[in-house]
């Protein structure tokens, strides 16, 4: 934890070189996550070449290490120091809601600037409240939490009971939502990049519940160490529908319009196609069994 708040302090341009550099070499060490990334690709890019797949997955791990080596930044950096680092596009389309006095959900996908976007987001737009899932290690969690919560931001672990974050939402606390991750057989199946994915469908009852607009939010690094750009998307029209699976599919579609914009940004080591429909075999290699040592 400490190398992680030392690491922060340094410049951002020797952080993105350093980022790179490891994040290229685990592309060699991370065997399983390599594979599943790879067949990411495979199954949401089909339209690329295998060459240029294999660029692109390269890139991906180096922008990997990028975020690695930029985690303390978000754990550490000042208000200051985040306005420096951190380009806010149309950031008037969330203060005209917060100013009408409208609840709004920041609906933030899972690219590999997350982490630093949100604080970003705490620190320079409006204190928000999340989701989180709790973290097995006690202090890591500890920290986690207390950094997260410095500029007033709160947070919910997933297992809680959700009436307060309804409550909290319609208070006019911005709702920082994480909806792109398998989700299990609570989730529904609606097409992601044309492939059934088990998605969960509660971001259109979150605005159902709270009566509140969706601004679709995306965090991208800028090359050579020039910082982390911050977009906020128009909110979305006529949403809530009422019909859960096409509200779920609409937000994955607008998940999909960036990530082809920016491949190399997206989390694709996650198993995002871990949960099959009934009947249907696993997309992924099976993983390794560790040795049990006696």
């Amino acid at each position: 934890m400490w190398l992680i708040l030392a690491l922060g302090r340094l410049p951002f341009p020797l952080l993105w070189a350093l980022g790179s550099v490891f994040g290229r070499l685990g592309y060699w060490l991370a065997g399983s996550r390599r594979l599943v990334a790879r067949r990411n690709l495979e199954l949401c890019l089909p339209e690329i070449t295998p060459a240029e797949r294999e660029r692109l997955l390269r890139a991906h791990f180096g922008w990997l290490g990028v975020a690695a080596f930029c985690q303390g930044v978000g754990w550490s950096a000042s208000r200051a120091r985040l306005a420096r680092l951190t380009h806010l596009r149309h950031r008037e389309r969330v203060d005209a809601c917060i100013a009408e006095g409208r609840p709004v959900i920041i609906l933030l996908p899972h690219f590999v600037g997350l982490e630093l976007g949100g604080q970003t987001f705490s620190g320079l737009v409006h204190s928000g409240i999340c989701m989180y899932q709790r973290i097995r290690n006690s202090v890591v969690e500890h920290h986690v939490k207390r950094t997260r919560g410095r500029f007033g931001g709160l947070s919910v672990e997933r297992q809680d009971d959700l009436r307060g974050l309804v409550r909290e939402i319609k208070r006019g606390t911005p709702f920082l939502y994480l909806p792109d991750q398998d989700g299990g057989r609570r989730g529904i199946f609606v097409p992601f990049c044309g492939i059934p994915a088990s998605t969960v469908p509660m971001l259109g009852r979150f605005a159902a519940m709270t009566n509140a607009v969706v601004i679709p939010t995306f965090p991208r690094f800028l090359p050579w160490g020039r910082g982390l750009e911050l977009t906020f998307d128009p909110p979305l029209d006529d949403f809530p529908s009422g019909d859960p699976e096409r509200d779920t599919a609409r937000m994955n579609q607008v998940i999909e319009s960036r990530l082809r914009e920016m491949p190399e940004q997206y989390l694709w080591v996650h198993r995002r196609f871990k949960t099959r429909p009934p009947g249907e075999a696993s997309i992924y290699p099976p993983k390794r069994k560790k040795r049990k040592h006696g």
